[in-house]
């Protein structure tokens, strides 16, 4: 393939137009997602009045990164070496530090599109103040290692006692934007290796976390961070119950809960069967559902389709259903619109904004009367996490690239990639898939049973994605930039893309593991594969040079 195939957003598949789709603020995506709850329903008086509260995701917890300045101020000795290389030589130098780390500080979170809290710098000269700083409330540390602590060329007990290896901790050194830093030159063989020729990762580092003079750099590595504290400790809903795709995803629930600490709220289908029977015994709030999802079906951009019956995709779009059957797909819209309730006030009793659903293609269809297809879909657009399959060995990977993206995931099934090029789909895709704008949907049966309220989301054609391919023991991912070519009309799952592959499309083939994947529009490669290095998860980029 010559550099005349390459199309504009780096893949390598007929068909493609290269469109990048501007970032979206943290702010602005609440934002969006509170207007998008209220293009959703036209009954909010009713809902008040009722004394309930849409499903909504939890406020975002900040980073909480503690900036470090380590240094002494080196006394004259006789006779002997006495400083060792920096450019703080008095307390002048260091006032004049610290005044140049606060400016860039402020001016680094004030471009910082996710939350961060970047508590006041600290200053720390021996081991006994590293070891208070080091336990007090924050995620990490942004070490400034401007001199040696001890001796001009000493050991380095300081900077061991102020890195604990469980915290998320990043080191800042400087060349040329400052004072010449002792971390700048003594970094690599006396921290990172210890005077060997192998890393000894202390504090959980490693060469990635090292940034020299270039504040954008630290930036999009505290955004991974911040995907890292947004995994750690996850509670989820599990409708009947934590499980995992195939023979090796048996053991997927433990390994997220020892790889990333989640934790797993297990309610049973005896359960949502009541709690279903109850919400439909509550008038006013299947009178509210029922408007919700009617000014749902009325909105621009959404298209209600009959059952398939025994016709194909392409010819049930192409209008060909039995239209007296769309009043029961009305009917299973408003189901799944009462089933967004029951799955909210789980997510509240265990304080939470993630749920996933197990059988979801079986087991829940007799108990909701409709499929949580549509109901999943709601929940992610609104800006909570919401999967089918309840799959933990691509559930986690969701739930990271949504805490780094800061928007929707689509979890989905691959096919066979092939001439650069693969066919992903699945049943519950969000809309709101940039965190601002709803894409056009149809809504329809859910493939595999004709049954329920299912969207087929129709993203947009030239979009970059970030693309996620975890293996079952949760050791190893995969990763590539995609853009979407079209979507197809095969007779799969209800959304659809064909998406190019930018990268080795054997190669992909070859090492892919697992089954689900997840993607997400935007480039995050990057920092997904940094935050998977502090996990202890070994990431292979596909589409980065020389892979």
């Amino acid at each position: 393939m010559t550099a005349h195939d390459k199309h504009d957003c780096g893949c390598s598949s007929p068909g493609c137009c290269g469109v990048r789709v501007a970032g979206v603020t943290r702010r602005s995506f609440m934002a969006g997602a509170a207007a998008l709850g209220g293009a959703l329903c036209a009954a909010s008086a009713t809902q008040a009045a009722a004394g309930r509260t849409r499903p909504a995701p939890l406020p975002p917890r900040p980073l909480r990164m503690q900036p470090v300045l380590v240094y002494k101020i080196a006394q004259r000795r006789q006779g002997t070496s006495w400083r060792t290389w920096s450019g703080l030589i008095t307390e002048a130098h260091a006032d004049e530090e610290r005044a140049r780390i606060r400016e860039e500080l402020q001016a680094m979170a004030a471009k910082a599109d996710f939350a961060l809290e970047v508590l006041p710098l600290a200053s720390v000269r021996d081991s006994e103040e590293a070891k208070r700083v080091a336990a007090a409330d924050h995620d990490g540390i942004i070490l400034y290692h401007a001199t040696d602590t001890g001796n001009p060329y000493g050991g380095i007990t300081t900077l061991m006692d102020l890195l604990d290896p469980a915290k998320l901790n990043v080191e800042f050194a400087r060349h040329r934007s400052g004072p010449a830093y002792r971390g700048y030159i003594f970094t690599h063989p006396q921290l990172l290796r210890q005077r060997t020729d192998e890393f000894q990762n202390p504090g959980n580092m490693n060469v990635q976390d090292v940034v020299v003079d270039d504040c954008d750099e630290l930036l999009w590595r505290l955004r991974a961070l911040n995907g890292v504290k947004g995994i750690r400790g996850k509670r989820i809903v599990c409708i009947g119950g934590a499980a995992g795709w195939g023979a090796d995803g048996r053991e997927a629930p433990a390994r997220a809960a020892e790889r990333w600490g989640m934790e797993f709220a297990e309610v049973s289908y005896e359960e949502l069967g009541a709690r279903i029977a109850a919400a439909r015994g509550d008038r006013a709030l299947v009178d509210r559902c029922a408007d919700e999802a009617r000014a749902y079906l009325e909105a621009p951009g959404v298209t209600l389709l009959p059952f398939q019956d025994e016709l194909t995709t392409a010819e049930l779009l192409a209008g060909k259903g039995r239209k007296e059957t769309l009043g029961s797909m009305r009917g299973f819209v408003e189901r799944a619109f009462l089933l967004r309730e029951v799955f909210g006030d789980l997510m509240a009793e265990h304080q939470t904004d993630a749920v996933t659903v197990a059988q979801c293609m079986s087991a829940i269809l007799p108990v909701a009367e409709t499929t949580a297809c549509l109901t999943l879909s709601l929940l992610n657009d609104s800006g909570c996490l919401a999967f089918c399959e309840s799959d933990f060995v691509a559930i986690p990977s969701g739930i990271l690239l949504h805490s780094i993206a800061a928007r929707p995931v689509f979890f989905c099934n691959p096919t066979f990639p092939h001439k650069n090029m693969v066919t992903v789909g699945h049943c519950s895709a969000p809309r709101n898939m940039d965190g601002k704008n709803l894409e056009p949907v149809f809504i329809r049966t859910h493939f595999e049973s004709d049954y329920g309220a299912a969207p087929r989301v129709e993203m947009r054609r030239g979009q970059k994605l970030t693309v996620l391919v975890p293996n079952f023991a949760n050791s190893r991912w995969l990763g590539f930039r995609g853009c979407i070519l079209e979507q197809p009309k095969l007779d799969v799952c209800t959304s659809q893309l064909d998406v190019g592959i930018d990268g080795d499309c054997a190669k992909l083939a070859d090492e892919m593991g697992g089954f689900h994947w997840m993607l997400c529009y935007g480039d995050y490669l990057k920092e997904t594969g940094y935050a998977l290095r502090k996990a202890g998860i070994e990431w292979l980029n596909l589409s980065e040079k020389g892979t």
